[in-house]
């Protein structure tokens, strides 16, 4: 009688490798990080020896050599000769600084993105005709980039004509343009006190007057906004009402529509910046789809993709505002880069920006529930999308917290960075999205969260 095959028993750290576009030795890797980032792998833990594990897995030891050479290269990992391999304890960074400040979308879960890149430029390459993509275009897309915009619109404002969708290269250049468009030297932008700073730069830049309004715990009053207009005209209003940037507060609807009132009353334009819509559970119906005649409405790819493909759709209120609208761009930004512009296209059309978005969108609601749980002692907090913002205990200063984590190697964002009218509340805007893996987050917040714990320090510095 021959021997019973023994089972082999796989820790619980190690689960199905994913049929996804990433490559097997790559998603080793990644089981080893969030192990060690959720604490069932610490520093010193044995690891089964490869021929096991690639057992375990289900591969072949190749697979696992490649994965666990690339744990090697970032430290995960260390070898100790005939014992075996073990996790390896955390490298002096020598205060290497970690930035939470800047609002990237992170890597999306289960996805190459090097990889999905690669793919993407070839058939971008194979399907266009070079000489086009290297040259000037006119800008606003072609019908093509038109039509995956609407495709990518289309859940959040239902059918959109392609007419009115406008391809741009970023939300910033687009917001300039607009104002150029629809205001004069000197008018009115209504705005939230706490706002994108890239919009008072604009606004300064093109002699328009940022003009804040009062706000409650829904966003800008209506009374406010009705009063402003009473003694300002030919201005328009600015919002970004879902998962705003930075407090990560929604907009509720009926707030909306209240606010829609007035602007048809006062017939002041709205300008909609709506980068994180995609991210929201039941998020209210945008403003665009209450009132597409009011309102001018921005959706860029830099929050929800990648900031490096430089892609927006603007949605006009009517195509006849196309041309106004598309002078006022050239003068910023001759046009889109052709190569992202196509490689955005491609990718919606063949459902990669989908996988992508659903990827991200699956570390985006892991990465706040880390944060949420490690800093749940420091102050209340409210989170979304890729960004939460934290309110600070009472002996921490937002700007004296923020040099306090400077110095650990900690950039955070302080509420006065993004405060029009000189009051800012005791916050910061944690962005999470940056850090490559989410170990390197979850180190970096439990530093925050043990920074947050003591009061700051009054001691003098020695002099010598």
């Amino acid at each position: 009688m021959p021997p019973r095959k023994r089972t082999v028993q796989r820790p619980d750290w190690i689960t199905d490798l994913a049929s996804t576009g990433k490559a097997r030795y790559l998603q080793i890797v990644d089981l080893i990080e969030r192990a060690v980032a959720d604490g069932k792998l610490n520093p010193g833990d044995r690891l089964p020896p490869q021929r096991k594990l690639a057992e375990m897995i289900g591969v072949d030891l190749t697979t696992v050599t490649r994965g666990f050479t690339e744990a090697h290269q970032r430290n995960l990992i260390e070898s100790r000769g005939p014992l075996g391999t073990f996790i390896a304890p955390p490298k002096a960074t020598f205060l290497q600084q970690v930035d939470l400040s800047m609002n990237i979308p992170p890597p999306p879960a289960g996805l190459d993105f090097a990889v999905l890149l690669k793919r993407g430029l070839s058939q971008v390459l194979v399907r266009s005709d070079i000489d086009l993509l290297m040259t000037y275009q006119l800008g606003g897309g072609s019908e093509t980039d038109r039509e995956a915009g609407a495709a990518w619109l289309k859940p959040i404002l239902g059918r959109v004509e392609r007419s009115r969708i406008v391809v741009t290269p970023g939300a910033h250049s687009a917001l300039a343009a607009l104002i150029l468009t629809v205001t004069n030297q000197g008018a009115p932008v209504f705005t939230e006190q706490l706002i994108y700073p890239g919009l008072p730069l604009i606004t300064q830049q093109l002699g328009r007057t940022l003009t804040p309004l009062a706000c409650d715990e829904h966003g800008m009053r209506p009374d406010a906004l009705d009063a402003a207009c009473t003694h300002s005209a030919g201005g328009l209003v600015y919002l970004n009402p879902t998962i705003r940037n930075p407090t990560a507060r929604t907009m509720p609807a009926a707030r909306r529509k209240e606010l829609l009132a007035v602007a048809a009353r006062r017939k002041v334009p709205i300008v909609e910046d709506d980068p994180y819509w995609l991210f929201a559970d039941n998020a209210p119906a945008p403003l665009a789809a209450l009132a597409p005649q009011q309102v001018y409405y921005l959706a860029t790819l830099s929050k929800c993709i990648s900031p490096g493909l430089r892609a927006a759709f603007l949605v006009l209120p009517s195509s006849d505002k196309q041309d106004a609208f598309l002078n006022a761009l050239r003068s910023l930004s001759l046009m889109s880069p052709p190569l992202t512009t196509s490689l955005v296209t491609q990718w919606i059309l063949d459902g990669t920006a989908g996988d992508v978005m659903t990827g991200i969108l699956k570390e985006s609601k892991e990465r706040l529930l880390t944060a949420a749980q490690i800093l749940s002692k420091a102050g209340a907090a409210t989170s979304g999308a890729i960004h939460m913002w934290q309110t600070l205990p009472t002996h921490w200063a937002a700007s004296t917290l923020a040099a306090a984590a400077r110095s650990e190697g900690l950039v955070v964002a302080p509420a006065s960075a993004f405060s029009q009218n000189g009051e800012a509340p005791n916050a910061i805007r944690l962005s999470l999205g940056g850090c490559t893996g989410r170990a390197e987050l979850m180190a970096a917040l439990r530093k925050l969260a043990a920074l947050l714990e003591h009061k700051p320090s009054s001691e003098s510095r020695l002099l010598i």
